[in-house]
């Protein structure tokens, strides 16, 4: 919110300079972002008259002018300006005076000069020149009834100063001069002038039907009817500066008093051409396929993904609700006859509209936040004083004020507990304190016994909803300056980690050293990666997106990591290595609501990887070798030691059918590991297809506590068994088979160390006599066998070996290896 330190005091003028004001308002909340002034500084520059200019006798480009600037005798004064012409008032720099610094810092002192034999005493200037516009089209040209000789830091408010104050949204009250002069007269005491709204004399009873369709909309829609305007007149210079202090350019003399009003009380509203309209207005929602062209040029079109209200007439969709009018019904300079709205529109309808169609308005800006809805006939009656001063002529005639309630805010009623403000502030306030407070700014306040008070809350205050809003205003009132400084007298225990978890930065620390590195994605993502790499058909909808992309929340970070991928592929980088500890969102109707969790909605964390390319930095010792389902097992592995996990062929959506396996943990699915699926391979346009895994990350955290075993003093023994399986036989059930069939706990460990298959036969060639068949595999396992109280004996380590055997035949159909 930007606007003039001297609109602000017209309204509340309190004893405080620029600078003590700007602290107080940062103080009470209203943080005051920025202090600039209007204008550089400079000195000597008047107002003066062109009486006579005539051409430079040498110079094609220059005038010889007289100038009077209210003095005895007229001023020869050589200019170059192209609209330098006899008549028009403009700044005069006179000898001595000094020009804003120049582009080396140092101001620009005027002298007498010649130009090309021409004395010249003074300087003509451009808004450029002084500093307070960047047009540089010729001379500053001023009202033709500027007093000559006056300081010209005088006459254009010069010596003013810009406020930019860094609003939080809960402060929409806050968006208009008079708002902030209410919050300014709360705290210093000064007097608040109070806005007279005049009632304009009724010439016609002319009305324009309108029709709220959509109460949940629109609780409130007031409009009036002007017949005769002048809109080819000028805007008042005074409003175009006061505009422009604001932010806001001059547009057309509707336009400027309609922005005027939402700058001087917070309230946007709409001027129509009123004979562009056909028929009457519904104020309704907007239907998918309805299309509409904005004043900025933009065609936007309505469908049913969100619900947006529009101002439509008898053809055709003419405004946006609340946020920007329509092209066809826009004023313009051919315009005689005017409809003026002014509409309270409920901050939920109009929330987040501007944002799905790209764009953002001041009139949005407020009435997502809230805007007053108890004074639109009030600020339609300024608009109209406004529109008779500047576009009235003779014939202009007024219509009566049509409003139309259907739908108004229940006032609120919120109690304060005076103890519990004085808890929560952190030092003692009366109750006398908190009801002088919440009166200054405007908050009808009684109390309630000894202890309490009630407040019913403004029409303009959209935020009072809790006691907590009345504590916060307080607080501001008495000013965070003069809050006590208490240190915290609770005891303070740190929060000790379970020993059989560990923490999300020791998951971070193992994947680092591993060699893959962190990213940090969005939690929403594109529909169409939750189809594909999710196989999730009805993803949860984001109402308001930030980007029409990013449209619905993820339920795997596959995607997220894909992007990630593809950015770095798309830049040259050869060798991927990355990362994500990330939540994502599931449905679950089992969740219910608490302080957490939303129901309906399981929100888990998860830690998902992403390996491509070499699956080692280059270097000269070995052989360059792309990275494999087994190198990214192996770095699961690693992360979810010492706990052991299972790997079971299984598919997914995001993965290769033959090359992917789910985790197991105790028997339970903890997540995948496989190379990207050949499909989305090539629709991602990748050289090589990554490996990834995805885990939930709680499996993930869990480790065993470290048990005290002594050091056998007896040697162990090792015995090799080769056998004959086939093909399907995975390792696993070999390893499982061999852990069931030693008994005795005398089995300290067992590995696979080889693996042989027969060459594959030619055709028509015939295996040799007890060779292995085409479909069978030989299997060498190590077994490490020992006890703690004893040495083995032959009798148990033959045990031990006949037990491993049997249940290998029994189990998997093994075969002793001839």
């Amino acid at each position: 919110m930007q606007f003039p330190e001297s609109w602000l005091r017209e309204y509340c003028n309190p004893q405080l300079t620029t600078q003590e004001l700007a602290d107080t308002l940062t103080m009470a909340g209203l943080e005051v972002e920025e202090l600039e002034p209007v204008a550089p500084a400079f000195t000597g520059i008047v107002v003066g008259e062109i009486k006579e200019a005539v051409q430079h006798p040498d110079a094609d480009r220059l005038r010889v002018c007289q100038v009077d600037v209210g003095g005895p005798e007229l001023l020869n004064i050589v200019c170059g300006a192209p609209n330098a012409r006899v008549g028009i008032k403009i700044p005069c720099a006179t000898v001595g005076a000094e020009l804003p610094p120049g582009p080396d810092g140092k101001p620009f002192k005027i002298k007498v000069g010649k130009l090309r034999g021409v004395q010249s005493f003074g300087m003509l200037c451009s808004a450029k020149e002084l500093g307070i516009a960047d047009d540089h089209g010729g001379l500053l040209e001023l009202p033709a009834d500027a007093p000559l000789g006056q300081n010209i830091r005088e006459y254009l408010n010069l010596d003013d100063t810009l406020f930019t104050l860094k609003l939080t949204p809960n402060l929409a009250h806050c968006l208009s001069v008079y708002g902030i002069a209410r919050e300014v007269s709360a705290l210093t005491g000064a007097p608040l002038k109070a806005i007279a709204y005049p009632q304009a004399a009724v010439g016609i009873q002319d009305k324009l039907p309108v029709k709220i369709e959509a109460p949940d909309l629109c609780g409130r829609f007031s409009g009036r009817i002007v017949r005769n305007v002048n809109t080819q007149v000028k805007t008042p210079q005074w409003m175009v500066d006061r505009l422009a202090r604001c932010g806001q350019r001059s547009v057309s003399p509707l336009v400027d008093i309609s922005n005027y009003v939402m700058f001087e009380l917070g309230r946007p509203s709409h001027i129509f051409d009123l004979d562009k309209i056909s028929g009457g207005l519904n104020v309704r929602w907007g239907k998918e396929g309805e299309t509409l062209k904005l004043l900025n040029g933009n065609t936007v079109k309505f469908d049913d993904f969100i619900k947006v209200g529009v101002i439509a007439d008898d053809n055709a969709v003419e405004s946006l609700a609340g946020i920007m009018g329509g092209d066809h019904t826009a004023v313009s300079d051919d315009t005689r006859n005017i409809y003026v709205e002014a509409a309270f529109w409920f901050p939920k309808a109009v929330a987040g509209r501007s944002r799905h169609f790209n764009f953002s308005t001041d009139a949005g800006h407020r009435f997502e936040r809230g805007v007053d809805p108890e004074y639109t006939v009030e600020h339609i009656e300024r608009i109209t004083q406004l529109v008779l001063e500047i576009c009235g002529t003779p014939e202009t005639v007024v219509g009566p004020v049509d409003d139309n309630k259907v739908n108004m805010p229940a006032p609120k009623v919120v109690q304060l507990r005076v103890d519990r403000a004085a808890k929560v502030i952190g030092m003692p306030v009366t109750q006398q304190q908190c009801l002088d407070a919440l009166n200054g700014l405007g908050l009808p306040a009684k109390a309630e016994g000894e202890n309490v008070i009630s407040v019913t809350a403004p029409t303009f205050r959209f935020d009072i909803n809790l006691e907590e809003d009345l504590i916060e205003e307080v607080a501001r009132m008495i000013g965070y300056d003069h809050l006590p400084t208490t240190k915290p007298v609770a005891p303070i225990s740190p929060k000790l980690r379970k020993e059989n978890q560990r923490s999300s930065f020791a998951v971070r620390r193992e994947l680092a050293a591993l060699g893959y590195q962190e990213t940090i994605n969005f939690s929403f993502v594109e529909a169409k990666w939750e189809e594909e790499l999710a196989g999730n058909t009805n993803p949860i909808k984001l109402l308001n997106p930030i980007a029409s992309q990013l449209s619905v929340m993820r339920t795997s970070l596959i995607g997220s990591l894909m992007q990630v991928l593809k950015f770095n592929v798309d830049r040259k980088a050869s060798r991927v290595r990355v990362f994500e500890l990330g939540r994502v969102f599931l449905r679950d109707d089992s969740v219910q609501e608490s302080d957490s969790s939303v129901k309906g909605f399981n929100q888990p964390m998860r830690v998902a990887g992403l390996a491509y390319g070499l699956a080692d930095q280059l270097q000269w010792g070995q052989d360059d070798a792309k990275v494999d389902f087994y190198d990214v097992k192996g770095d699961v592995e690693a992360l979810l030691a010492p706990l052991k996990p299972v790997f079971e062929a299984a598919e997914h959506p995001a993965m290769h059918p033959g090359r992917c396996a789910r985790v197991l943990l105790g028997g339970k699915v903890i997540g995948h590991v496989g190379e990207l699926h050949p499909k989305w391979r090539q629709s991602w346009d990748l050289p090589a297809a990554p490996v990834l895994f995805e885990l939930e990350l709680d499996a993930v955290l869990a480790r065993e506590v470290p048990k005290f075993q002594t050091v056998s003093k007896f040697q162990a023994v090792e015995r090799d068994i080769a056998v004959v399986v086939k093909e399907g036989v995975t390792h696993a059930q070999v390893m499982a088979a061999v852990a069931e069939g030693v008994k005795g706990g005398v089995l300290r460990n067992a590995v696979l160390f080889d693996v042989f298959r027969p060459k594959k036969l030619k055709a028509g060639e015939e295996a040799a006599p007890g060779s292995l068949a085409q479909d069978e595999k030989s299997l060498a396992v190590r077994l490490t066998l020992g006890r703690d109280d004893a040495a083995l004996t032959d009798v148990e380590i033959d045990a031990a070996m006949q037990g491993a055997i049997a249940a290998l035949q029994a189990q998997v159909g093994a075969r002793l290896r001839g």
